[in-house]
């Protein structure tokens, strides 16, 4: 079924005798069976719906973990110096802070520095690398970077100095040749866990450490880090990911974390805690510190026993949020989505030269979302040109820029499946156009988009729900399940905050049920809800609410097929 927004929207299709045999052996429902073979749920996930699964180190038998603590016993046991870098995103900021207060727990003092993105650019550079070791380290860690810092690697072999790298980006060749190189992505018995962030990599070598060492030091408090971590940086939720979010959300009581609580107090948020305020609340406001000014800032915080020092510094980052949704709003409002849309290209690849540096992330995933299709955004940076890319879960894209590094069309980068960076030079953007485009068209694509099933507004209700949350936590790779609702009346249509569309939907039965978009206002979508007077088919997930301190149901609208138009 084709939808106004121009997707071509199909049911998911399973195996009968499969479906029968999970909910005869499991005793499960129909609809969580189906749920369960949509997302080709392993054993162990299965058996986690109905039992406890406790967080397992499946590194303890990894030789690149025990050369990595090998280094660290004898950088400790002759009080050598330790320096450790990280990315400016909060997978890095939290990658560096783990390791500081590891190192605090063995009273080890070490210095760390998150690179400032507008005057050190990203990473471990040659440039960064040759200013940062004039305090004479004897061993510098890189976290969430350094995997393609191979210069800089060279200059500190030249040094003497002694290089651990923990990173999950992809890994162009060669590999480094230093002793303690951890990232699942480069060829080793470990790719299986390439899903993992930094932190997470990170988490698992102190772990590490303190079993090997029977060390008397508790470390899960910090797992809700890691977490954070794990869904900022769009990793999916499912395997060990999501035996940790279990874990964790079972655990976690947000009125003993002083930092998340203090959050909840700024904004006045009286609900329980949930696992999206990581991606769309707390995330977002650590992560303005790297867009627009310092991220070093964001590891004291994270770091800091100071309660007056963490209210300081949160209030000061929460403005700094503010006036990073406004410069964004003020971006997206002179970007020529018509322009866009003629132009049809299956990769989205727009340049501007006075986007801040800071938000062209924000700015690809905006325009990755409202076209569904991978978007790069370009902005000058003195002689050349720097660009973020945001892509769909079907377009690795740090794969490709790989390809157009081997090609010499782009001058660096890297990245992961869904996000990447690199610069540029202008004269070569046209050429990077071309190719990137010509990669998408050779990928075999399939564009369809799937549906777990056709159910009726009727009988949408928490018992309904409870079992769809059963496969949670949701996140990326384990999203909510999506269905598709026939001949739906859409009442009361308005715009909320000056961007969303709010509505009541009511089936034929006379149910009404509330629900909300997201989808940009200018989207077809959007059009629909708010100006269509007809009976209209929904795509759209079921998600609980909290409004005047009562749990409700919401319809999320994805997008809106015309009614009669049969499934």
């Amino acid at each position: 079924m084709l939808s106004v927004s121009g997707k071509n929207w199909e049911e998911i299709k399973v195996n009968h005798r499969i479906l029968e045999k999970i909910k005869n052996d499991y005793n499960f429902s129909d609809i969580l069976s189906k749920l369960i073979i949509s997302k080709n749920f392993s054993s162990t996930e299965i058996s986690s719906i109905t039992n406890d699964i406790k967080i397992s180190n499946p590194f303890l038998k990894n030789n690149d973990f025990e050369v990595g603590k090998k280094i660290i016993d004898e950088t400790i046991s002759k009080n050598k110096k330790i320096l450790i870098i990280g990315d400016y995103d909060v997978d890095g900021c939290i990658s560096t802070a783990l390791l500081k207060i590891f190192f605090s727990h063995l009273n080890k003092e070490v210095n760390f520095y998150i690179p400032n993105r507008l005057k050190d650019g990203y990473g471990a550079s040659i440039t960064l690398i040759k200013k940062l070791t004039k305090i004479k380290p004897d061993l510098v860690i890189m976290v969430d970077c350094g995997s393609n810092s191979l210069e800089s690697i060279k200059y500190l072999k030249s040094k003497n100095i002694e290089t651990i790298i923990i990173d999950h980006h992809e890994v162009f060749n060669p590999y480094l040749k230093i002793k303690c190189f951890i990232n699942p992505k480069k060829d080793c018995d470990y790719k299986i866990y390439d899903y993992l962030c930094s932190s997470s990599l990170v988490y698992f070598f102190i772990d590490n450490y303190i079993k090997k060492k029977k060390l008397n030091i508790r470390f899960e408090n910090n797992l809700i880090y890691v977490l954070l971590a794990t869904v900022c940086d769009v990793m999916p939720i499912r395997k060990l990911n999501r035996i940790i979010a279990l874990n964790v959300l079972k655990k976690f009581n947000i009125t003993e974390n002083f930092l998340f609580n203090k959050i909840f107090s700024i904004k006045k948020i009286k609900r329980p805690f949930k696992i999206d305020d990581l991606g769309f609340l707390i995330g977002p406001i650590l992560n303005s510190a790297g867009r627009l000014k310092d991220a070093n800032i964001v590891v004291n915080l994270i770091t800091s026993n100071d309660s007056n020092y963490i209210e300081s510094v949160l209030n000061k980052l929460i403005l700094l949020n503010e006036k990073r949704k406004f410069i964004e709003s003020n971006i997206l409002n002179n970007i020529d989505f018509n322009e866009i849309k003629k132009k049809n290209d299956n990769v989205v690849v727009e340049f501007k030269d006075l986007i801040n540096e800071g938000i062209i992330g924000i700015i690809a995933a905006k325009l990755k979302d409202y076209f569904n299709k991978p978007s790069v955004i370009l902005t000058k940076s003195g002689n050349f040109y720097k660009a973020s890319a945001r892509s769909t879960p079907d377009f690795n894209i740090g794969k490709y820029i790989k390809k157009c590094i081997d090609k010499k069309i782009i001058i660096s980068g890297g990245g992961h499946n869904l996000a990447a960076g690199f610069n540029i030079k202008k004269e070569k953007i046209e050429e990077f156009n071309y190719y990137i485009n010509n990669l998408y068209k050779k990928s075999d694509i399939n564009n369809s988009k799937k549906y777990l099933s056709k159910i009726s507004l009727s009988a949408v209700n928490f018992t309904f729900f409870n079992e769809l949350k059963k496969i949670g936590p949701n996140g990326h790779g384990n999203n909510s399940p999506i269905f598709l609702l026939e001949n739906v009346k859409i009442l009361k249509p308005r715009i909320f905050k000056n961007k969303f569309v709010s509505f009541y939907a009511k089936s034929t039965s006379g149910k009404l049920f509330p629900g909300i978009s997201f989808s940009f206002l200018e989207s077809n979508t959007s059009s629909e809800l708010l100006y269509n007077k007809n009976s209209v088919n929904l795509i759209a997930q079921i998600k609980e609410n909290f409004w005047n301190n009562k749990k409700n149901l919401q319809l999320i609208v994805l997008d809106v097929i015309r009614y009669p138009n049969k499934a």
